[in-house]
Formats: structure tokens, C-alpha cells, sequence
């Protein structure tokens, strides 16, 4: 059985910009490498969950999430959040 390409999707999302987070990069094998290896260089938390990367590999570039991910994405996004406030207050 032939082994399954890892798959990535990056999202971004500008409170008084965009209307809901956004998909601004996917892509599988060497791609997807890429997007996670530019995700740590940035600092940019990283999660996995197959289940939400399925719907959102489905988007287009640029597309908003659809509003029955609001929920699932808005619990990512409050987990990055946390994550990049406590790595604030380790810096100080």
C-alpha cells in the first residue's frame, strides 16, 4: 500500500480585514514540508488534526473558511493565541 503524502494548510486571519480566516497556502509531499518548515521559521504554532485538514485542503488559495468551521478553527486560533502569549512572557 503506498504510503499517504503529508498535507499542510495555512491559514492567516487580519481581525478588521478579513471577514473570517482565509487559506493562504496548502500543498502535500515536499509543499507541505515547505509550509510547516516556513511555519517554524516564523514561530507560527503548528497543530495537527486530520479531520479539519481534510474540509480546509478542500478550499481554494485565498478562500475564507466556510461558517460551519468557525467553531473548529476559532479553537485553533485561540490555542495559537495562547501559545505566542506565553512565549511573550517567557521573552520579558
Amino acid at each position: 500500500m503506498p504510503e499517504e503524502k503529508k498535507r499542510a494548510v495555512a491559514l492567516k486571519y487580519e481581525p478588521g480585514k478579513d471577514q473570517a480566516p482565509r487559506v493562504v497556502a496548502k500543498g502535500q509531499g515536499y509543499l507541505a514540508e515547505l509550509i510547516l518548515q516556513v511555519a517554524r521559521e516564523h514561530g507560527i504554532p503548528v497543530r495537527e488534526d486530520a479531520e479539519l485538514l481534510e474540509r480546509l485542503y478542500r478550499l481554494e488559495i485565498e478562500a475564507e473558511i466556510p461558517p460551519e468551521l468557525y467553531e473548529a478553527v476559532a479553537v485553533i486560533l485561540a490555542w495559537a493565541y495562547r501559545l505566542n502569549r506565553k512565549a511573550r512572557s517567557l521573552q520579558k
